[in-house]
């Protein structure tokens, strides 16, 4: 197995989030990752590597174009206006205002890409999210080549839709993996995302298309983020009819109702008969996350990731959340010990 990373990951470090009404420490920090190092090497996992850099064309692949400069020009356009903390959003077009046009200011544009307000932008996020995207492409790379991989990438990325930002996320790196795949010759992806909150960016990314399919297990949207996207009866449209399943479990839910909708994702998968497969791994599927509410112990992610190898697709993992910062490396090794 191959493990990516972003060496320099800390420099994408905000000043906080509002939770609650109260603005703390921001949940997703340097710390998941620099945490994890230590378990990861006493479990035996091969160092991580550097990702080779390949250029922007496979994250244009999946992003529209002027949502990826705006990422790139945010923050010197916010400092050149004299702001000095972190981007956030002022107004974003309601229910009855005009959605189709293009402010001039920047704080008009962080309106029209951002979707919620908590996921600021500091002066480093465009850099380590490209970072980031490299590590994804080079997991899929060699996915595509017949092997697993794992890219250890922060800020996680399924959220991100092709022209928006929300839930920490920017580039949406499974999404880039998947879609690096069919151009490295796969005619049919599978995307499994096993994170807490439903995968919208990807959701909504390949929701047209019949060569990716995209299977969700997560918290309904009806009682937790994202809310908006995640339900069971979104299916896909036009030719991706059928190729999008969402299993939305109730908040609370233990390892027997986990199981039950992970055997229905594998036997998805299996009867979609993909050359490759993305998993979107988020560990805050664990009892003891600050953001989410299931009671799967390290034991039990280890068996998700038990029944997904089972599959015998090569696999490119990709990082999402994980905010037990004290458990993350546990997690994630048990998650990658079946694969490695």
């Amino acid at each position: 197995m191959h493990i990516f990373w972003v060496p320099n990951h800390a420099d994408h470090i905000t000043q906080g989030e509002i939770k609650d009404g109260i603005l703390r420490a921001p949940f997703e920090h340097p710390g998941r990752i620099d945490g994890a190092l230590g378990a990861m090497k006493a479990a035996g996992l091969p160092r991580p590597l550097e990702a080779p850099e390949v250029g922007i064309e496979p994250i244009l692949a999946v992003h529209d174009v002027g949502y990826i400069g705006f990422l790139n020009e945010a923050w010197p356009r916010w400092r050149a206006e004299g702001r000095t903390g972190d981007i956030v959003p002022l107004v974003w077009p309601g229910r009855g205002m005009r959605h189709d046009t293009r402010p001039l200011t920047i704080d008009g544009k962080i309106g029209h890409y951002c979707f919620d307000a908590g996921t600021p932008i500091c002066r480093d996020s465009w850099d380590i999210s490209y970072a980031s995207a490299q590590c994804a492409v080079a997991a899929a790379d060699r996915a595509a080549a017949g092997e697993h991989a794992f890219a250890m990438t922060r800020p996680p990325g399924h959220h991100a839709m092709r022209a928006g930002y929300g839930g920490y996320c920017f580039v949406n790196n499974a999404a880039v993996a998947a879609e690096r795949m069919i151009a490295e010759g796969c005619e049919r992806v599978a995307v499994l995302d096993v994170d807490y909150h439903h995968g919208n960016g990807t959701q909504s990314i390949f929701y047209e298309r019949a060569d990716v399919l995209v299977v969700n297990i997560h918290a309904d949207p009806i009682e937790e983020y994202p809310y908006y996207l995640g339900h069971s009866d979104e299916q896909g449209d036009g030719k991706g009819f059928g190729a999008n399943v969402n299993l939305p479990l109730a908040k609370g839910s233990g390892w027997g109702t986990y199981r039950h909708a992970l055997d229905t994702a594998i036997s998805t998968i299996r009867s979609f008969e993909a050359d490759a497969l993305v998993v979107s791994f988020g560990a805050d599927t664990y009892e003891d996350d600050p953001l989410g509410t299931f009671t799967l112990g390290t034991n039990h992610i280890g068996m998700i990731a038990d029944a997904i190898a089972g599959l015998r697709l090569p696999s490119a993992i990709i990082l999402e959340g994980g905010y037990a910062t004290d458990a993350l490396g546990d997690n994630i090794a048990a998650f990658l010990t079946p694969f490695a």
